[in-house]
């Protein structure tokens, strides 16, 4: 294995027959190869689409800089060919290979593959194909890397259950260096795969499918998941780190333009509005923030490092940082000779302050402010826990108009639970009054962009068990959007049902669902997130192939008390809390903002000795002030 071949001198003639070969090549400034010989763990860090979109990835970011940090590790990039790149590898026969060193993935020790959503799977599989490692875990031997996944898709592992060899649930800055240290104590070992496997299930937020038997019940439902080996915990309990670690400061500059080509930094993680369509707000409690020298201290720092000319301040809810007004001030007054362009990628309608406005008046590009309301009518916004009145809609979106800007950006969603065509018109109804405000203040320059996609239940939300739309109700409700959301000045966005309805399948799939992945992929499925590519017949024979019925999976409301696929995951957020809070949205009832009341979600007890070793405002969570009882002295985790 150290003999492992550099692939260099081979790239040469299939880099002049692709598109944008600086995808393939790295060499980019900040980049990290470290010496392949002497350095005894190797990983690769995959995300399974292009290099454009993967390189503005924040957690391959981290992942990358904190492995390098490690003296006896190294991480190198791999990310998917683009279908033309593809063609050359396979015609020439070639492996998938690491930017940094052209290695071979099968040459590296761990293959860590980043999943953020779940059109990525059969990309995620075409991956192991390309870079010769075996696509299923049970086909491993002990000289294949370990792979993992980790992500949002991950708190419902199900469908790729056979395809992981482990994933992490949760947080990776610490798991994943105790993983690392793992793989490098059992290589020195020379035990069994099996036994690495059945100390990496001991690890703390780590869960290992291939340990687990699913049982279901006559009527196709899961009857339950149950450990079959003595070291896998149940159920599993998602990683968090008690503090958010230093930001990476160090990011790679690519040579091509990618999809941000900006300085991104995590200025607070977790969001305490409680938004129930929202599987990012409920999986990534506790909020903590980042300090506000901390984080001006890592700008400066990239700046240095990289030469960008914009930051962006990323957080759920950047206008909900305690701090965001002195932040921006500080950033803004700190590099004002810089001419940097400050961007808050996600902001609330309520609490977006006027002040604040005034300062990113002075420090953005203008190209267009975003706003994201959700739903047009406040029924709907009670529904789905967003309670903003259409007149404090109407009234932010004057005061952005009134400091410049010309493009007001809308995000919709259609198909939320109880949603009637009025509910669909008032999208319409609400997008024009915002228009005839921005012509009030702008004239003929004020523009309207409506995108409007459809919603998807997530598991570890409180509308898990709700149907999705069907095509056919999505098709009525966007063509009354396309008959009714027309003009000069007013311009929408849609999502195809066809790729809804892969989103849906996958997100609350089980785990014969693994079945239709595979027969997908062999089918040519790849890429499924890009419009050209999507193939929605070859999922359909994948399903016949499988003998699944696909509604089974999307049209059908569960039962409360159904077990579902992934309740041996644990997100944090107890299912009582999601039930009582699914009740509510049915009767209309709302939630006020969790750092003006707790409603005791289930975060606090189960990460108490972090609460409590961590007091005052790094979490918003209140402070756990109880002494620490002999039960909870500590959670199973084991590094080596």
């Amino acid at each position: 294995m150290d003999a492992a071949p550099d692939l260099s001198q081979h790239l040469p003639p299939l880099l002049a027959r692709v598109q944008k070969p600086g995808r393939y090549t790295g060499g980019e400034l900040n980049q990290v190869v470290k010496d392949w010989l002497t350095t005894p763990l190797r990983v690769a860090l995959a995300f399974p689409d292009i290099y454009d979109l993967g390189m503005s990835n924040l957690g391959l970011a981290i992942l990358y800089d904190l492995i390098n940090r490690q003296p006896d590790m190294l991480a190198e990039r791999v990310f998917a060919p683009w279908v033309d790149m593809e063609a050359q590898l396979r015609s020439s026969g070639l492996p998938l290979y690491s930017l940094e060193s052209k290695r071979a993935l099968s040459d590296f020790d761990i293959l860590g593959v980043s999943l953020p959503y779940e059109t990525l799977f059969t990309n995620t599989l075409n991956l192991l194909d390309l870079g010769r490692i075996p696509i299923r875990s049970a086909d491993r031997r002990e000289s294949d890397p370990l792979v993992l996944a980790g992500g949002h898709a991950c708190l419902n592992p199900e469908p790729m259950a056979e395809f992981m060899d482990a994933f992490v649930i949760g947080e990776g800055e610490e798991v994943m260096l105790e993983i690392a240290r793992l793989v490098l104590n059992w290589k020195a070992s020379g035990a069994s795969r099996q036994a690495l496997l059945g100390r990496l299930a001991k690890i703390w937020g780590v869960y290992v499918p291939s340990l687990y038997e699913v049982f279901y019940s006559g009527d196709g439902t899961v009857d339950r998941v149950s450990p079959s080996h003595p070291d896998a915990t149940f159920p599993v309990l998602k990683r968090i780190v008690p503090v958010l670690p230093p930001p990476p400061t160090n990011f790679i500059v690519p040579y091509i333009d990618v999809t941000h080509n900006r300085i991104p930094i995590e200025i607070m993680r977790g969001c305490t509005r409680g938004c129930r369509f929202c599987q990012a707000g409920m999986i990534t409690r506790p909020v903590r923030e980042r300090p506000v020298e901390e984080i001006v201290g890592a700008i400066e720092q990239a700046l240095g490092a990289t030469g960008f000319e914009e930051v962006a301040l990323l957080s759920l809810s950047s206008s909900d940082y305690d701090e965001i007004l002195p932040l921006v001030e500080a950033v803004a007054q700190r590099f004002r000779d810089r001419h940097l362009n400050i961007s808050l990628p996600s902001l609330r309608i309520e609490s977006f302050s006027a002040q604040l406005m005034d300062v990113l008046q002075a420090e953005s590009h203008r190209s267009g402010f975003t706003l994201a309301p959700e739903a047009a009518t406040e029924r709907m916004r009670e529904i789905i826990n967003k309670p903003v009145s259409t007149a404090q809609v109407l009234a932010t979106a004057r005061d952005i108009y009134e400091r410049g800007w010309h493009t007001l950006k809308l995000y919709f969603m259609i198909g939320h639970p109880s949603e009637t065509l009025e509910d669909v018109q008032a999208i319409a109804d609400l997008c024009k009054a915002v228009l005839a405000v921005g012509r009030e203040v702008r004239g003929g320059r004020a523009q309207v962009h409506a995108g409007v996609s459809t919603f998807v239940p997530k598991p570890h939300t409180p509308f898990q068990w709700v149907p999705c739309d069907t095509i056919e109700q999505i098709r009525l409700k966007q063509d009354l959007l396309k008959r009714t959301l027309r003009g000069k000045g007013l311009r929408m966005t849609w999502t195809r049902p066809e790729e809804t309805m892969l989103e849906a399948w996958l997100a609350r799939g089980d785990r014969r669902m693994a079945q239709v992945v595979f027969q997908a992929w062999k089918l040519g499925a790849r890429f499924d997130a890009w419009k050209e590519h999507f193939d929605s017949a070859a999922w359909l024979a994948a399903f016949a192939s499988a003998g699944l019925e696909p509604t089974f999976y999307t049209h059908r409301e569960r039962p409360i008390d159904e077990t579902l696929p992934w309740d041996h995951i644990d997100g944090g957020v107890k299912k009582s809390f999601l039930t009582e809070d699914y009740l509510m949205s049915q009767r209309g009832q709302t939630r006020v903002d969790c750092r003006n009341r707790c409603f005791a979600c289930g975060i606090l007890p189960k990460y108490a000795h972090l609460r409590r070793e961590n007091p005052g405002e790094v979490w918003e969570c209140p402070e756990v002030r109880s002494p620490q009882r002999a039960a909870s002295l500590s959670l199973p985790v084991e590094a080596a």
